[in-house]
This record gives structure tokens, C-alpha cells and sequence, in this order.
């Protein structure tokens, strides 16, 4: 039977305690959480050397101006489809502020940015046409990004520059529609992405800061073998709430590493989708995320480190690793969807310390909330969900609520030291629950 936790420690007692049972980092497992064996290339974090990707192509060589003010859409496009027509290579964002739209990279050709420069998304939708696109677990017409590339195999974005959304004027509008009707969607305003790559496979980033989104910041569609590497990744709080301004977004995909990134948005810092709606496990458009590798990372203020959902079918192999975090909501959230059918499983949480609200949040998420019909709600199951070796100072310990149409499976805590004000961790929310070595507010929980 599990300890409720009522009693507090001598202040002597609680710091031998946090003496003896302080967490270590967690050595760099060789398997996922299922068992099977990582392939190497997820310990594969070499930098990207330009010189071995072609010639360079500089888009002020086409025209374009770095004053902020001259829209250079059609100079760095021009730059982008003359590297393709000559076999590949590299465009170049020399220092300056370079002011543009959306921007299509081709087979053969990469995007790097010099130290200095800033690719500057333009804050006029006119500049971003409507066309097929991915968007909240649906394929649909929607603006594109500021850069696009839709089956580009080995695609790079590299340097030691910025690519900045200029997105504060998005942000104003969907708060003023906000204020016109508290329950409008986030598509009623019209606000483009960061960086949208899809159909793409072997694709790198590394190095460049990403900041200002208008919409979400890094979406991946249907992509594998994805590196993220010490990526800055960041929107605002203030003045201006960035809404939906998600880091990083991981849709139907497998293989991807997160490494060495630092993370700070005004939503989810990683959000892994896949699909949504009470028949979206059938529907093609829609499909799995496997093999997720998020390692060395610093996570900052956003509503969850890593979120499963809501637009989520089925999330497999999701490993996050030696994490510091300093302000999340939640450093796991597990968005169970009513309207949708899906499983989260083989999850591993490890290595973690510093602050968040909340270690684990799982709740039904019912924001528009549609069965399209469905009598009653598809069932979802989250199963082996594992923490290990974290030290932590939270609000709430676990944050759980769990419907008739949900199902907790093997969860374990191992090897935690919990600092909290709400120390609940109730079995009853599981099918399946292990606790060992795990010490909230200096008291041990027994198994």
C-alpha cells in the first residue's frame, strides 16, 4: 500500500536525503523503452560543413537587400531554383535582415545563415499564397511557411544566424479575434509557420536560432531520419503572448533526435501529432510517430517540455533524456483526445532536473471537442510510461484525471526526488503502477 504523504522531515533529515538520493545523469541508453536496439546514427551529432554540399549561391548576388523593408521573395527564390537548376548547393543569408515570404527549397539545395544575418518573415499573409498543406491533424489548404521544403531528401539548415517569424502582428490579430469570440479556432487567423518540412527524409538543422513565429515554428510531416541540433528556439510571453508559437512539431514521423536544443515558447516546447478525429486511424493523411530521441535539451517557460497530442493517433519509442527545465507547465503532457483514437506507449522520462509545475499532466483535452457523428468516444490507452532518475520542484507531483475511455497502463516512478506542494499520487488512476526509490518532501513513497 502506498505512504500518503502528510508528514515533513526534519530540515536535517530532508538535506541528507537530497545528499544521498540526488538522480544522475542518465547514461545514454543503446535501447528504446520497447526493448529494440537505437541505430547509431542517433549518436551520429556531427556538425554539417557547407563545403561538402556544393557551390554557394549568396542572394544578394540575385538582388536581394538586407535593409528589412525590401521584400526579397523573388531574389532568394530566383537563388534557390538557379542552385537547383545547376545541380545543388548551398544559398547563403549574408549578415543583414533579409525581408521575405515564403520561400520553396528544392531537391539538392540547403539553406544556410551567415552569423549576423536574419531571414525576416514577412507580417503580411498576401506574401504567403494558400495552398495544400498540414495543418492541426488535417490535410488542408493552408499558408505555407517562410521556408518550405516538400520532398527535399538530405535538406540542411545551418549557421550560426536567425530565421525570425516578424510575428507580432499575427499574434495581435488572433488575440483581438480571441477578445470578438473566446471560442474561435486557431486556424480564423490567417498566420504562417516558421520552418514546414515535408515528405523529406535525412534532413538536418543545426545551429540557427528560430524565434517570432506567427504559428507554429518547426513542423515535420511524414519525414525520417531527422536531426535537430543546438537549435535556439524561442517566442515571447510579453509583451505580446505568441499563441500557438509550438517549437517544435513532429507529425507522423520516425527518427527524429532532438539534441542540445534550448527551448522557450509560448506553447509546447515539443509536440508530437499525427492526426485527429474519431476515424483518424484510417485515414492515410494520418499515420504513427516512432523512434523520438529528445537529449541535453534546456526547456524554459512553455506549457509542456514534451506533449503527446491533442492531434495524435499513435506516439511509440519516445525517449526524453538528461533534460534541464526551468519554467514548463508540465514536463510531460499527455493530451487523451475523446474525440480520437489513440496510444501513447513505451515513453521514457530520465535524467531530468530543476522546476516545472507539474511532472505528469494527463487529462482528456475536450477543446473542440466533435465526434463527427461517433456514438460513443473512440478508447485510448497511454502504456509503460516510465520516470526515471529525476529531481524535481514542482506544484503538483502528478496532475491525472482519467475518463471511462481511458486507460493508464504500467506506469513507473524509480529513483525520483519530488519537491512539491500537491504530493497526490493516487494508484487508482493506474492499470499498473510501480513506485521505487522515490521521495517526495523527504518522506519515501512505498511500492
Amino acid at each position: 500500500m502506498m505512504k500518503r504523504i502528510g508528514s515533513v522531515l526534519p530540515v536535517m533529515a530532508v538535506i541528507v536525503l537530497l545528499i544521498s538520493c540526488t538522480p544522475k545523469p542518465a547514461t545514454l541508453s543503446s535501447t528504446f523503452p520497447d526493448g529494440t536496439d537505437i541505430p547509431a546514427w542517433f549518436f551520429d551529432t556531427t556538425s554539417v560543413n557547407i563545403d561538402d554540399l556544393g557551390p554557394r549561391f549568396l542572394i544578394t548576388d540575385f538582388g536581394a537587400v538586407g535593409d528589412s523593408v525590401t521584400l526579397n521573395t523573388v531574389a532568394i527564390q530566383e537563388a534557390i531554383d538557379h542552385a537547383a537548376a545547376h545541380g545543388g548547393g548551398v544559398v547563403v543569408i549574408p549578415e543583414g535582415r533579409f525581408r521575405t515570404g515564403a520561400l520553396f527549397f528544392k531537391p539538392g539545395t540547403h539553406l544556410h545563415v551567415s552569423e549576423g544575418g536574419i531571414l525576416l518573415g514577412s507580417d503580411e499573409i498576401t506574401d504567403f499564397p494558400k495552398m495544400p498543406s498540414r495543418m492541426e491533424g488535417r490535410c488542408i489548404d493552408y499558408f505555407p511557411a517562410v521556408v518550405n521544403a516538400y520532398g527535399v531528401n538530405g535538406f540542411t539548415i545551418s549557421g550560426k544566424g536567425t530565421i525570425d517569424g516578424n510575428g507580432r502582428k499575427y499574434w495581435e490579430a488572433f488575440w483581438q479575434r480571441r477578445k470578438e469570440n473566446p471560442q474561435c479556432t486557431n486556424l480564423e487567423v490567417s498566420r504562417p509557420r516558421l520552418v514546414f518540412i515535408r515528405n523529406s527524409d535525412d534532413v538536418t538543422i543545426l545551429d540557427v536560432r528560430l524565434q517570432n513565429s506567427g504559428f507554429w515554428t518547426t513542423h515535420l510531416y511524414k519525414c525520417n531520419d531527422v536531426r535537430l541540433i543546438n537549435l535556439d528556439i524561442f517566442s515571447p510571453v510579453e509583451p505580446v503572448k505568441a499563441p500557438s508559437t509550438d517549437a517544435i512539431d513532429i507529425d507522423v514521423c520516425t527518427n527524429v533526435l532532438v539534441e542540445g536544443c534550448t527551448l522557450e515558447v509560448n506553447d509546447d516546447a515539443i509536440a508530437i501529432k499525427g492526426g485527429k478525429g474519431p476515424y483518424a486511424d484510417a485515414d492515410t493523411t494520418n499515420g504513427p510517430n516512432r523512434n523520438i530521441i529528445i537529449r541535453n535539451c534546456d526547456f524554459g517557460f512553455c506549457h509542456s517540455a514534451v506533449t503527446c497530442g491533442s492531434e495524435a493517433i499513435h506516439n511509440r519509442n519516445i525517449l526524453v533524456q538528461n533534460c534541464r527545465v526551468q519554467g514548463p507547465s508540465r514536463v510531460l503532457w499527455l493530451k487523451m483526445r475523446p474525440d480520437t483514437p489513440q496510444r501513447y506507449e513505451y515513453i521514457t522520462v530520465e535524467g531530468i532536473t530543476g522546476e516545472a509545475d507539474r511532472l505528469i499532466y494527463a487529462k482528456p483535452w475536450t477543446q473542440f471537442f466533435d465526434l463527427q457523428g461517433r456514438e460513443t468516444p473512440p478508447f485510448s490507452i497511454s502504456d509503460h510510461i516510465t520516470f526515471r532518475n529525476i529531481e524535481l520542484k514542482t506544484k503538483i507531483f502528478a496532475d491525472i484525471q482519467r475518463s471511462q475511455y481511458d486507460s493508464l497502463r504500467n506506469f513507473t516512478f524509480e529513483n525520483l526526488m519530488i519537491t512539491t506542494e500537491n504530493a497526490t499520487l493516487d494508484p487508482a488512476w493506474f492499470e499498473g503502477l510501480t513506485v521505487k526509490n522515490v521521495t517526495v518532501n523527504g518522506t519515501e513513497l512505498d511500492d
